[in-house]
């Protein structure tokens, strides 16, 4: 096992890296947001993410404002980036054996169970607030990350693999509750070309095409007709991921999956993922009072992230564990498990973006944005905690 850990951390070290920083940095862009939204700039804040933005060729065009793409556009780039690392971790990474999967996905999946039901107590009986059952259910591994890296050599490395290896869990969760429930009224049209389109990616992946221009110029083509398909338009990243050969390797003996996904990674988690953040985070706080968390919508998201998320991960945890189905991460102990499933309740960018799916109107802005900022916050505060006093150094563990 110590073996499997020295290993798998050499392939990872920048992952992690990127990801630390990254959430460093999402913090300043939410930051940024929410004092936009409150200050003399909301104004020009608004206007700015309303600025209408058209592509057209000939009488077909795609139009939308600047918030719409940044959340269709900028995301599906986002989730081809998680496409590729889900196949990665799949295929030779950390969720390659029933050993290594076993416990950091079914704690993954306790971890989106018990926020949703936690979430649906606070709304069964609020109709128009049901759709957003899925919000508490997103880690956003970035800011879980960022806020490890605070901690240093007190946290051993298998710890943030195994957080890791959770929130790509999450993610694969995410793209099927996205595929299932966020989906609008279809155009079959549409959705036929796409199919054509996904063919087409398969066809270049059995010729063995290592160059990556022909995935992207299909992978754009797609996301055009998965956009007008009525299904959600970052899947097609997605397809597109799965298609980027990982066994095939180029003249330089490099597989274009590796490729691409280290070209993408900085871009992602330095341009893409704070903007997103940015143009996502800003909520008004005018006119809002504490009673505003008690209602059901904030409190589900937020109780959802904050209890939710400990609970369903440590649970899960300590079920495999206690049955002698798994062990705990090694060089870890239980504390640090706990805080490790405190920290996967900082939903934050990804919370945001299933409740962007979830809720059209307006009126659901606020107390959407409330719910995750604060639940985001009450997770990383108490895992952070956790971690700084129920850790010591953690350097021997390296």
């Amino acid at each position: 096992m110590g073996n499997a850990i020295r290993k798998s951390t050499v392939g990872i070290s920048d992952f992690l890296r990127l990801e630390s920083a990254s959430g460093l940095l999402l913090v300043v862009a939410a930051g940024l947001a929410l004092i936009c939204s409150n200050s003399p700039l909301r104004h020009s804040y608004d206007d700015l993410l309303k600025i209408p933005v058209e592509v057209r060729f000939g009488s077909f065009a795609v139009a939308k404002p600047l918030l719409l793409w940044i959340n269709d556009g900028f995301m599906a780039i986002f989730f081809l980036l998680i496409g590729l690392e889900v196949k990665r971790e799949v295929i030779e990474g950390e969720l390659s054996s029933p050993a290594q999967v076993v416990l950091p996905v079914v704690a993954g999946l306790g971890g989106m169970v018990v926020p949703a039901l936690i979430y649906l107590l606070f709304n069964h009986r609020h109709g128009a607030t049901l759709n957003g059952w899925a919000i508490p259910t997103a880690t956003d591994i970035a800011f879980a990350l960022g806020i490890l890296s605070l901690l240093g050599n007190r946290v051993p490395v298998s710890l943030k693999i195994f957080l890791t290896a959770v929130a790509i869990a999450d993610d694969l969760g995410a793209i099927v509750i996205i595929a299932l429930f966020y989906t609008a009224e279809l155009s079959i049209p549409m959705l036929f070309f796409a199919i054509v389109a996904i063919a087409l990616l398969t066809g270049l992946n059995l010729l063995k095409i290592t160059r990556i221009a022909p995935y992207f110029f299909v992978g754009v083509i797609l996301w055009v007709f998965v956009l007008k398909s009525g299904v959600h338009a970052t899947l097609a990243g997605v397809a597109v991921a799965f298609a980027v050969p990982l066994k095939t390797t180029n003249a330089q003996g490099d597989a274009p999956l590796h490729q691409l996904e280290r070209s993408l990674h900085p871009w992602v988690a330095f341009g893409i993922l704070p903007i997103f953040a940015f143009a996502n985070a800003g909520v008004s706080f005018a006119g809002v009072t504490m009673m505003a968390l008690t209602e059901p919508l904030p409190l589900g998201i937020a109780g959802g992230l904050f209890i939710g998320k400990l609970v369903g991960v440590c649970g899960a945890s300590a079920v495999l564990v206690r049955l002698g189905l798994s062990r705990l991460p090694e060089g870890a102990n239980w504390r640090q498990l706990v805080g490790v499933a405190a920290l996967c309740g900082v939903g934050f960018t990804m919370s945001l973006f299933i409740g962007s799916l979830a809720f059209d109107g307006p009126e659901y802005f606020t107390p959407l944005r409330l719910g995750v900022i604060v639940g985001s916050t009450l997770s990383g505060v108490t895992g952070y905690l956790l971690l700084r006093f129920g850790s010591s150094d953690a350097s021997g563990s390296r």
